[in-house]
């Protein structure tokens, strides 16, 4: 008697023909002026269904880009069983992850799930497991794992040029309003699990390797804002070969989004290293001697949907996994836990055998107009 077939091994059985076919779970800010235009300039991946508790945003997003299948979170099920789906991007605040991703698995629907990939580690192994019981990809939204300047900036590090490299600073800084979800502690918000990430994730990926021990510290100017989180936190990682990674993140100053990777014989700036907007500027500095190289623009997120529907139409790995996933978080519970207590905190993690490279990278032209947002606001307050 033959094995039954999945819902996922059918949609690779189709792989020649098919287009992964999404839905968008959770329409905030950044799924309304990212992830959804994105799609246009997503050849192989089509939204067909969009999932909120805002009736206003089904109703308005489903008529502006064209949608005709639009639920509730109480009719979550009833989409993962329409049989109009193949992934769902999840874009929900980081407490809901593990049940919404969970629950998309084990209905054998694939899962590209915003990062941080959870707040604990134990829902990213719960995350992890659903995927792998189900026959499902998994894949975690590290759209800089696509992204040519910071694929060229490992390359760089790769080659050679600034020599070993021995340190990595970076500081990312944004104004984040009062009311955001980012500020509730209770949905997994904070400084360290929304913008202390890319710092972490980048340095992993520019070492090439996973820190051994942390610490943390945290300050706050005492506004109402941050009463649940902390406004600034600064951290340094030690890697193995007495590497050290620091940095300096903030919801409570001016836009900087920079990094830093100082070698023996030279130095690499990026700037704007962690924006999905905007081009991004390398300055390579060799005894003395600088070298300045812009990277355009492009879609960051329309690449993420490619990148995983190949993934699945092809039936290979991610390479920004769970297991990158649950990384980052065991690094973040790391530093939280040093925050409490005052000292370092020692890390055993393995390290991972999967990196970004430069073959990689996946252009698509940028989003030239955003659109109008419904219920949803920029978290710095811009219109």
């Amino acid at each position: 008697m033959k094995a039954p077939i999945t819902r996922a091994m059918a949609v690779n059985q189709n792989a020649s023909t098919s287009r992964i076919r999404y839905a968008v779970v959770g329409l905030g800010w950044f799924a309304q002026s990212a992830a959804l235009p994105a799609f246009d300039h997503a050849e192989n991946a089509e939204l067909v269904a969009l999932v909120s508790d805002d009736p206003t945003k089904r109703d308005e997003l489903g008529k502006q880009y064209n949608i005709q299948h639009t639920y509730s979170y109480e009719q979550y099920e009833d989409c993962l069983n329409s049989g109009e789906i193949d992934a769902v991007y999840i874009a929900l605040p980081n407490h809901l992850h593990r049940e919404y991703t969970v629950r998309a698995a084990n209905a054998g629907i694939h899962v590209l799930c915003e990062k941080p990939m959870a707040v604990t580690v134990d829902e990213c192994e719960a995350m992890i497991q659903a995927a792998k019981d189900n026959n499902v990809k998994l894949m975690l939204a590290y759209r800089l794992h696509l992204e040519e300047a910071n694929l060229q900036a490992v390359e760089t590090l790769r080659s050679g040029k600034i020599g070993e490299p021995r340190l990595f600073n970076s500081v990312f800084t944004q104004q984040t309003v009062a009311g955001n979800v980012r500020l509730e502690k209770a949905k997994g918000g904070g400084t360290l699990d929304d913008i202390g990430i890319y710092c972490i994730n980048a340095a992993r990926y520019l070492f090439q390797a996973e820190p051994i021990e942390v610490f943390a510290t945290s300050a706050n100017n005492g506004e109402e804002r941050f009463s649940e989180v902390d406004e600034i936190t600064s951290a340094i990682l030690r890697f193995p070969g007495d590497r050290l990674a620091t940095f300096a993140i903030s919801f409570g100053g001016a836009k900087v989004s920079t990094y830093q990777v100082v070698g023996t014989k030279g130095d690499l700036r990026v700037d704007s290293a962690y924006g999905t907007e905007g081009e991004i500027k390398h300055t390579l500095t060799i005894d003395g001697e600088k070298q300045e190289r812009s990277f355009e623009a492009h879609d960051q997120l329309a690449a993420e949907f490619v990148y995983f529907s190949d993934c699945i139409l092809q039936d290979k790995e991610p390479e920004p996994s769970g297991e990158e996933g649950l990384i980052d978080v065991q690094i973040i519970r790391a530093l939280y836990q040093s925050i409490e207590t005052g000292s370092f905190v020692q890390l055993d993690t393995p390290d991972r055998q999967q990196r970004p490279t430069t073959k990689q990278t996946i252009e698509r032209p940028p989003v030239q107009e955003q659109p109008e947002l419904v219920h949803a606001a920029d978290p710095s307050g811009k219109a």
